[in-house]
């Protein structure tokens, strides 16, 4: 993931909640050794919005197709990825979408994303954004391939924020993406800002806390989406 100009963060609820789910970002995210600017692969690094949109979904993708064909089955890709503007994106199911969102449509097999929502997110807290984002939808997506049923809505998305963390620590680990120093404050920023603002864990909309979806997204990344 490119270095971008970062938001100031604290991190200091997390680590005091979370310690052990976080502390080994500090190994994990260094500043990558320097390469020759001409072997350098034209798709290592995303250096613009729409090239980390486009890397996200098909690295992620490619992760779990590996993941899946490792096991014997099949993965399913996406049949659609679609940029939409405020009010004007495709209905799933019936039901219009809205702004300021990105979510997957099982009825299309589709993730939508409103474009300028996430390109403010881009440029105000970094790529994070875009690789918190999407390897979540695509979870969403990974859950309906693997018929995974849910009681309450915040049991199905903080699983999905693990399967996250567990396709990025699979995308990096394999190489598609290099880490850098400050990506794992960036991360942490996004998935901040994502929580939501009180504990009504049985909201039919709940998502997690900050701190809950830190640290799923966390757990992930450290032990892999097998224990997600």
């Amino acid at each position: 993931m490119t270095t971008r100009a970062l938001l100031p963060i604290l991190l200091a609820a997390v680590l005091a909640a979370g310690c052990s789910s976080v502390d080994f970002w500090k190994d994990q995210f260094s500043a990558p050794s320097p390469r020759p600017e001409a072997s350098r692969s034209p798709q290592a690094l995303g250096q613009t919005f729409e090239e980390d949109v486009q890397l996200a979904r098909t690295f992620t993708e490619r992760y779990w197709q590996r993941k899946f064909e490792a096991t014997g089955r099949a993965y399913r890709p996406l049949q659609d990825f679609v940029p939409y503007s405020g009010e004007n994106g495709p209905a799933c199911g019936g039901q219009p979408s809205v702004p300021e969102n990105a979510f997957y449509c099982p009825v299309g097999h589709f993730i939508a994303y409103d474009e300028a929502w996430m390109r403010s997110l881009y440029d105000k807290m970094g790529d994070g954004a875009v690789y918190v984002i999407i390897p979540h939808e695509v979870g969403h997506a990974v859950q309906a391939q693997l018929m995974r049923d849910f009681g309450l809505s915040i049991q199905r998305e903080l699983q999905a924020d693990c399967y996250a963390g567990g396709a990025l620590r699979g995308m990096i680990d394999s190489k598609m993406l290099e880490a850098e120093s400050g990506d794992d404050a960036e991360l942490l920023t996004n998935l901040a800002a994502a929580g939501d603002p009180s504990e009504a864990w049985w909201r039919e909309d709940a998502h997690g806390t900050p701190i809950q979806r830190q640290q799923a997204f966390a757990g992930g990344f450290n032990t892999g989406v097998d224990a997600c």
